[in-house]
């Protein structure tokens, strides 16, 4: 178990390390981090960055998304995955934003929640990102890290979420989660970690036992 002083020495760490905390995924609009959120299910931020401009330049407004044939989206979404259900969630959530949200990303958990296609994870980066509210996104790369290091002993994202809510500081939150991401990208990946060069290595409960 960390102390409150170690991870207040993570966070600090990982401020040094990665001091642009954002998200990966292009964005503009509000509703386009939604989508792209979406689009971003079981496929790569890269990939979508690489989609999202075509399809936000052939539906360049919330209402033309909502009045999309579905397989127009399919079309420009393919190399994604899981395109057909994407592309139906996506014309679903924005006919959804307009005839119940005034077009407008709601900025309560519940509400989003309301919407196709959308989890807790997504829910959380649109509160955060879009609406400043504390929010602990927890991905794979959350699971993994929290587990090696300590913070969490399970690979329950409601369970980890509840966690990290308990153990950071709510104005810490959405960045430390963003910078953990960067850190699973660069350093902790998932098959071979770079402990010899990882920061945190010092209060990380996989390498000090």
């Amino acid at each position: 178990m960390h102390t409150k002083e170690e991870i207040g020495e993570i966070i600090r760490r990982l401020e040094a390390a990665y001091p642009e905390a954002a998200c990966g995924l292009d964005w503009r609009k509000d509703y386009e981090l939604l989508f792209a959120a979406r689009l971003a299910a079981q496929c790569t931020d890269a990939r979508v960055n690489q989609i999202a401009p075509a399809l936000f330049a052939a539906f360049p407004t919330l209402a033309s998304f909502a009045q999309a044939e579905v397989s127009s989206v399919e079309a420009l979404i393919h190399s994604c995955g899981f395109y057909r259900t994407k592309a139906r969630d996506i014309v679903a959530a924005a006919q959804m934003l307009l005839s119940d949200y005034e077009g407008r990303v709601p900025d309560t958990m519940e509400a989003l929640l309301r919407l196709p296609g959308v989890g807790r994870k997504t829910a959380n980066l649109i509160l955060g990102d879009i609406h400043g509210k504390p929010a602990v996104v927890v991905d794979t790369h959350c699971i993994r890290l929290t587990n090696r290091l300590g913070l969490a002993n399970t690979k329950d994202p409601v369970k980890i979420e509840a966690r990290l809510r308990a153990l950071l500081p709510p104005s810490k939150s959405n960045d430390f989660c963003h910078r953990m991401v960067l850190h699973g990208r660069a350093i902790c990946g998932a098959r071979r970690p770079n402990c010899a060069a990882c920061t945190l290595a010092p209060l990380c409960k996989t390498m000090t036992g």
